[in-house]
């Protein structure tokens, strides 16, 4: 059985749930939280211009951009893209109009600025 179940999301249904804050400019909802080995699953609201400093994917992180635009140094990623960041990869992340991602950590991220 399904631990944890979320609908809608393609059609928007993210804007009534709760976020908290998780860095300047980027709120968060947690789907599931880190515990122990299992990994993190969430949304991040990007405001437009919010950006995530440079850091290090200590496990793989999968991302699905549900509205808006993400950016790193290899490209701008629009609604419907699909990302994966391999273990040991680095980046900055920034949205320059905004954006929704949903996105799954298999460990947090090291944050190296």
């Amino acid at each position: 059985m399904a631990e944890t179940i979320r609908t809608g999301f393609h059609a928007g249904e993210w804007q009534s749930l709760p976020f908290e804050p998780f860095r300047d400019g980027v709120t968060i909802h947690w789907i599931r939280r880190f515990e122990g080995e299992a990994p993190g699953v969430a949304l991040l609201k990007y405001e437009p211009g919010a950006s995530v400093p440079r850091h290090l994917h200590v496990g793989l992180e999968t991302i699905l951009v549900l509205e808006g635009s993400q950016s790193d140094e290899t490209g701008r990623y629009r609604t419907g893209s699909f990302i994966v960041n391999a273990p040991g990869s680095e980046h900055s992340v920034w949205s320059e109009d905004g954006c929704v991602v949903l996105i799954q950590w298999d460990k947090p991220v090291q944050i190296l600025n």
